[in-house]
């Protein structure tokens, strides 16, 4: 027995039970009864189990799949005598990471030969900081985290120190405290390919003087040597492909004096962005004590802010080094503050254009199309407005539908809107680059992912139960009188159209709660689609508590019954939570 003191009483609970769900034990009893005994599952029933339910196609993939499961069996001890896979054995095997939801040993499998304009690639915001916008420190650590979750673009920004002889990493003009470039510099070489063979682009913001600019230019290529790229001219009619760049760093800037190219952050702070909070749900509160430092910060402070660094670049931004420019391989576009203008495809050259959020939010209102078609061949780069003064980040299927390929994450914020990007970015064996779907580079018709689109495919979803939170969490983390009142929510990010959220029943005083609860999406863009799932521990007095969580490409999903792994509010792997879960397409 289970027990919690209340007061001077001890409650008593039943003990968490290690047993399949009963619609687990079903499918186990239908292809061992099939057998013949009922209390194994033989090969052969092995084989029609992988067939019909885990969608194994051709022979030679099940039987593959056969002796993979056989050998997990095998190496756990839990064969049968005379042969056949026990119930415990099947249990245990649908619950490890052999059987994933995503095929634990794919890789990358998308053509990585094709211009970078064809990739969704995983882009941070404002990559040096450690906390929210105004009043953390700089630091090198989020760098290199950032670089071992697999994030290929990584922002600097640049500044003169004091006394104006050298140059540091920091968000200018606010209270953030700066890191030495050297730092970050080493940071990026050393960790750029650890996780990811596949290019990092460097985006450097650069506030600096000419005498400044050739310092830097000197620091990059001592540093990086031969994995610098450099572009042997200035005008590239199409991108490299991630292929041609393997095991390459690139700097992409603005040319010297092309500095000032967005609209006043001013506007973009007055603008507010209309995301589906209905069906995101709030997000998970940050209890950090620095967020209520940061949001001590009027709107008039953040404003005037924005003023002295347009002023500050309209002073330092004279003249040019030589040696700098050479570094830009891909070079940031000036803005005309003219959609019309700005989106202009040029045949002859690419290159890359940032926009902030709101203004990026209001292009796709009046110009949808030709953003997609700027993006079938340039770098579309869209970053966070300016009043995310706590590091949070907006919705950035909002920059993929129309084909942006940098949506830029602040990494150290965390949220749902974060778990999005991780989630997109486990597809393609994680290595920060995804082929865009083929209709949002298709150029006889535009893609408009707000019309009506007819379902192109159904994915029901099976939640049959959870475990591992007895041993990650203490006994009274979730309820200190009470075993855990677990619920799931389960749905998907995607076209307007697709998203949704639903839920399961509260499962009472249960560290393994059985739901068994089925769910069915009806999915009119899968290619876009992400499945979100969370836990939640229902409490009646207060905030529910957040107990995990996951998201994943839809398009990567393997069919059948699979596990499931759940992550921490700051997207870190729980080291046992795990679903069983089932997913089916028709």
């Amino acid at each position: 027995m289970t027990t919690y003191r209340v007061c001077c009483f001890l409650r008593r609970f039943r003990p968490a039970s290690n047993e399949p769900s009963e619609a687990i034990g079903d499918v186990f009893e239908a292809y061992a009864g099939a057998d013949g005994g009922g209390s194994a599952l033989g090969e052969e029933a092995l084989r029609r189990f992988l067939r019909e339910v885990q969608g194994e196609a051709g022979d030679d993939d099940v039987e593959a799949a056969a002796r993979e499961v056989l050998a997990f069996a095998a190496e756990h001890r839990l064969l049968k005598k005379g042969g056949g896979l026990t119930v415990e054995g099947f249990y245990r095997w649908l619950c490890s990471d052999a059987n994933a939801a995503l095929h634990p040993r794919r890789g990358v499998h998308h053509d990585m030969g094709l211009p970078l304009s064809h990739y969704f690639i995983y882009t941070g915001h404002n990559s040096y900081l450690t906390g929210n916008q105004l009043s953390s420190g700089c630091s090198e650590a989020p760098i290199a985290k950032a670089l071992r979750d697999g994030v290929r673009v990584i922002e600097l920004d640049l500044w003169p120190n004091a006394a104006k002889d050298d140059v540091e990493v920091l968000h200018g003009r606010t209270w953030t405290s700066p890191v030495d470039l050297m730092k970050c510099l080493e940071t990026v070489k050393e960790h750029a390919f650890v996780s990811s063979p596949y290019p990092v682009i460097l985006t450097l913001e650069d506030h600096l003087t000419p005498h400044l600019q050739a310092k830097v230019a000197k620091m990059v290529k001592e540093t990086f040597g031969d994995l610098l790229h450099l572009s042997e001219s200035e005008a590239m009619p199409v991108f490299p492909s991630p292929e041609d760049l393997r095991g390459k760093i690139i700097i992409s800037t603005k040319p010297p004096k092309e500095y000032l190219e967005t609209k006043s952050s001013k506007e973009e702070a007055q603008n507010g962005s209309a995301e589906e909070e209905s069906v995101w749900g709030d997000e998970i509160p940050d209890n950090k004590a620095q967020v209520a430092t940061a949001r001590q910060v009027s709107e008039k402070d953040t404003e005037r802010y924005v003023e002295e660094d347009e002023e500050m670049e309209k002073k330092v931004q004279q003249g040019v080094n030589g040696e700098y420019k050479s570094l830009i391989s891909i070079s940031l576009t000036r803005r005309k503050h003219d959609m019309d203008q700005d989106l202009k495809v040029d045949p002859e050259k690419v290159s890359r254009m940032s926009l902030g959020e709101a203004a990026y939010e209001k292009a796709t209102i009046t110009h949808g199309s030709e953003i997609i078609k700027f993006t079938q061949r340039n770098l579309l780069r869209i970053f966070p407005k300016t009043t995310r003064i706590t590091s949070s980040n907006y919705n950035p299927l909002m920059g993929w539908r129309y084909g942006a390929q940098m949506v830029a994450a602040n990494m150290q914020g965390h949220g749902r809107k974060l778990w999005l990007t991780q989630g997109m970015f486990r597809a393609n064996g994680g290595c920060g680059y995804v082929k865009k779907p083929d209709f949002l580079m298709n150029t006889d018709k535009m893609f408009d992912p707000r019309s009506k689109l007819p379902v192109k495919t159904r994915l029901k979803v099976t939640v049959y139960m959870g475990d591992g939170w007895r041993f990650d969490f203490r006994k009274t983390h979730f309820d200190k009188c009470s075993p855990p009142d677990f619920y799931a929510r389960v749905g998907i990010a995607g076209v307007v159209a697709d998203t949704m959220m639903k839920e399961t029943k509260v499962i009472m005083d249960n560290w393994i709660p059985t739901w068994d609860h089925e769910f069915e999406f009806p999915l009119s863009v899968p290619e876009l689609a992400l499945l979100r799932v969370e836990v939640h521990e229902s409490d009646n007095h207060q905030k529910d508590d957040f107990a995990g969580q996951t998201c994943l490409p839809v398009w990567e999903l393997r069919s059948g019954i699979r596990s499931v792994r759940l992550y921490a509010r700051d997207g870190e792997v729980l080291r046992s939570v795990k679903l069983l879960m089932r997913f089916e397409f028709s």
